[in-house]
């Protein structure tokens, strides 16, 4: 991560983007994992600073990601993103348009509709997603999709004794978590060998894919129109994957009323197989445990130091918020 201040940062990248000194630099609320910064210029026109998080036990390079992504996905004409302005590996930092607009209070069919259309046109012509890396956890047949979720469980062993509420996490995991994944693991296996799917069989086709994607990473302008935000994690990946990141991010969470309508949508425009089709409806609760070890990772060291450079919020709050959504989450998968 930077050690640069970010007053700094701004001033060289956007002299480097040929915008001039900035007059001002605030904090934006809901970065997670990586400090956000407004940047008002001496024109009025406003900008956005990212400092990227960076640990030497996490490989995942956060600004190469979302900066090619953003590159091939603004070649095939996709505007409603970010433009990328200038960036600084060395400090882990790019400066980006801003965008305007709201959070979005629900995910109705309207804008599903436009989630919809966002992930047939990143896979527009010309189709290359082999010019771009894998997604974060990208996964490329049905075993993979479980390996990634079995690794996850297993490092929940690794908590932080410091962190508060600790106990109580490594209960619930060892109580819970770890009895419905074994559950959950078993008929994805069995459904799998009722349809004659070899586990580690390669998958037909990979897609473009922003991964983490849902509404919790858009804002919606004065006419309803969705831009998305947010693409460290992004590649290419199983189109199931997409499925299941939009159906299953819990921040924001999309109905199940609109699966159909939008894995039809999808489905039709990048012609995909009845395969990944089932491949997404039966990794559903995959990855519902999947996301409730997300947000366990509050209580992982390397998740820890991260929550921190994002957010100065008090932590003993926010491992007790974190604890009680998992355990919200998981009834999802146990209903």
């Amino acid at each position: 991560m930077s050690t640069a201040a970010p007053e700094d940062l701004a001033g060289s990248l956007t002299g480097q983007a040929g915008l001039g000194a900035p007059k001002q630099i605030e904090v934006l609320a809901g970065g997670r994992n990586n400090r956000v910064f407004r940047v008002t210029l001496g024109d009025g026109t406003a900008v956005v600073l990212k400092c990227y998080h960076h640990d030497p036990r996490d490989p995942r390079d956060r600004l190469q990601a979302e900066w090619r992504f953003l590159g091939y996905i603004g070649a095939r004409g996709v505007r409603n993103v970010p433009q990328p302005l200038a960036s600084d590996p060395a400090q882990h930092t790019a400066l980006y348009s801003f965008v305007q607009g709201r959070r979005a209070p629900s995910a109705d069919a309207d804008l599903t509709g436009q989630a919809a259309d966002f992930a047939i046109a990143i896979n527009g012509a010309p189709r290359q997603p082999r010019d771009l890396a894998p997604a974060s956890e990208a996964c490329f047949s049905l075993a993979s999709h479980i390996d990634i979720v079995d690794r996850r469980v297993a490092r929940l062993v690794e908590f932080d004794d410091a962190v508060p509420h600790v106990a109580a996490a490594r209960a619930f995991v060892e109580t819970r978590l770890n009895p419905v994944w074994r559950q959950v693991h078993a008929t994805i296996l069995r459904e799998a060998q009722a349809r004659g799917v070899a586990p580690d069989a390669a998958i037909g086709r990979e897609i473009v894919s922003p991964s983490d994607f849902g509404f919790h990473n858009a804002l919606i302008d004065e006419q309803g129109r969705a831009s998305f935000l947010d693409f460290e994690y992004a590649g290419r990946d199983d189109p199931a994957k997409l499925i299941c990141d939009f159906f299953c991010q819990p921040e924001l969470a999309v109905p199940l009323n609109h699966y159909d309508a939008f894995t039809g949508k999808v489905a039709a425009a990048l012609d995909l197989a009845e395969d990944d089709l089932w491949r997404a409806r039966a990794l559903l609760d995959a990855y519902r445990v999947k996301w409730v070890c997300i947000m366990l990772n509050e209580f992982s060291p390397v998740g820890a130091r991260r929550r921190a450079f994002a957010s100065a919020q008090d932590h003993e709050i926010r491992a007790a918020r974190q604890l009680r959504t998992a355990e919200r989450y998981l009834d999802l998968v146990t209903s």
